[in-house]
């Protein structure tokens, strides 16, 4: 079973998110590429919020089509070209509400563009699945 933890020494997580996840020997991994804001018909939802969330859903197919949840989560990244302190509240919310009570590993990322520029984020993720 995957085990998050947070160690004595080190301040505590700025939000819902682990400094460690711990991975038991002999998981399956799954190494999901960025997901970005486009619907299954292709087109790109509109505004940062419509795009994180459709990231989200994205990833959570991905997960799903290998057999994967949420709790399989190890570690998130996210990208995002808005910046300031509301598109960080934003991002954790709606993380928070995509991972419920699971705290993965979490990295975020103010960058200047991704591949087009009508996309304001991309999260990726690492999974991992015990054997037993």
């Amino acid at each position: 079973m995957i085990r998050s933890f947070n160690p004595d020494g080190i301040s505590p997580p700025a939000s819902n998110y682990a400094h460690g996840v711990a991975v038991p020997e002999g998981a399956r991994w799954l190494s999901i590429s960025g997901q970005i804001g486009i619907r299954p018909d292709g087109s790109v939802a509109e505004g940062f919020e419509a795009q994180l969330r459709q990231c989200f859903d994205n990833l959570l197919v991905v997960l799903r089509a290998d057999g994967m949840d949420i709790p399989d989560i190890v570690k998130l990244t996210i990208f995002v070209t808005p910046h300031g302190p509301d598109v960080v509240t934003a991002y954790r919310d709606i993380r928070d509400e995509y991972m419920g009570a699971h705290s993965p590993t979490a990295t975020y990322f103010g960058v200047t563009s991704l591949a087009s520029d009508a996309l304001l984020c991309e999260v990726e993720a690492l999974a991992a699945k015990s054997a037993s």
